[in-house]
């Protein structure tokens, strides 16, 4: 085969460190707009970015020569140092270190978009943590607690 070809989605979810509920309407959509660039400079196509007040949520296309975790450094640290200019509030900001990453199946692409979109909505009912724990388990990565939140 002379070509190589990939088509690749992973929903990726990441928190502000300790869960500081730092992410305010004031630079929600500016946020994802800045993660989009980041993603879309890496080769890395952005479906959808949504965020609550502790988290992002990032379904995305991998570039076929990009791995999982240098899409995650640079959106990480690029929003980073970002968000840290937007305000005196923020300048202490900073992501959690961990982060997951999922694979999602062209079938299931739309499904996923959506649960991203219905964020604020979700976040009612549910915490971040009760979330995350609830995607390990689903896609049954073994984790131990007292590593998953810092």
């Amino acid at each position: 085969m002379p070509q190589s070809l990939a088509r690749l989605h992973i929903h990726l979810v990441f928190s502000t460190k300790n869960r500081e509920r730092l992410i305010t309407a004031r630079v929600r959509d500016s946020l994802h707009a800045y993660m989009a660039t980041v993603l879309q400079n890496l080769g890395c196509a952005p479906v959808l970015i949504n965020t609550v007040e502790d988290h992002v949520h990032i379904l995305f296309e991998l570039a076929r020569t990009v791995s999982v975790s240098q899409a995650v450094k640079d959106v990480k640290k690029s929003s980073s140092k970002w968000i840290k200019t937007q305000g005196t509030e923020l300048a202490g900001f900073a992501w959690q270190v961990g982060y997951g990453a999922f694979a999602v199946s062209e079938s299931n692409v739309p499904t996923v978009r959506d649960y991203i979109a219905g964020q604020q909505e979700h976040h009612r009912r549910k915490s971040f943590q009760e979330e995350y724990r609830a995607f390990l388990e689903k896609h049954r990565v073994a984790f131990d607690e007292r590593y998953v939140w810092d």
